[in-house]
C-alpha cells in the first residue's frame, strides 16, 4: 500500500497539468469578473458571478492537489482543498439567491423578464418585520 502512495507523477507531466488547471481557472475567474461588469441585470450578473468563479476555484485547487506529484501528497493536498470547495459550495449560491431575493424586493429585477413570478405576494413586508 505505501508503494501506491508514493508513486509520483514525472514531473514534466505534473507541471504541465498544474499549468494547464490553474490557466483554465484563472480565465474562468476573470471571465467571472467581465460578467460581473459587463450583464446589466441581477439574474444575469448572479449567474456569472457564481458559476465560472467557483469552477475556476476548484480547478484552481485541483491544480494545488496535483502540484504534490505523489499520489500520497495528491491525496493530503485534497484533503486541505476540499474544505474550501465544499465551503464554496456552500456559500455562493446561498449568497446569490439572497442577493437576487434582494433584488426581487427592492425591484430591481425587471418584472416583464420574469416567465414565472413565484415571488409575487413576497414582495410585501410581512407583519411584524419591522
Amino acid at each position: 500500500m505505501t508503494a501506491f502512495l508514493e508513486f509520483a507523477i514525472p514531473q514534466q507531466v505534473a507541471d504541465v497539468i498544474v499549468l494547464v488547471l490553474v490557466l483554465i481557472g484563472a480565465i474562468l475567474c476573470l471571465s467571472a469578473a467581465v460578467g460581473l461588469l459587463h450583464f446589466r441585470d441581477v439574474p444575469s450578473r448572479l449567474h456569472a458571478a457564481t458559476k465560472p468563479q467557483v469552477l475556476g476555484l476548484v480547478l484552481i485547487c485541483v491544480a494545488i492537489a496535483v502540484a504534490q506529484r505523489t499520489v500520497g501528497g495528491m491525496l493530503m493536498g485534497l484533503l486541505i482543498v476540499i474544505p474550501v470547495i465544499l465551503l464554496q459550495f456552500a456559500t455562493a449560491p446561498l449568497s446569490a439567491h439572497m442577493v437576487g431575493r434582494q433584488a426581487y424586493r427592492n425591484g430591481t429585477i425587471n418584472q416583464r423578464a420574469l416567465v414565472v413570478d413565484e415571488y409575487a405576494e413576497s414582495k410585501t413586508t410581512p407583519p411584524g418585520a419591522g
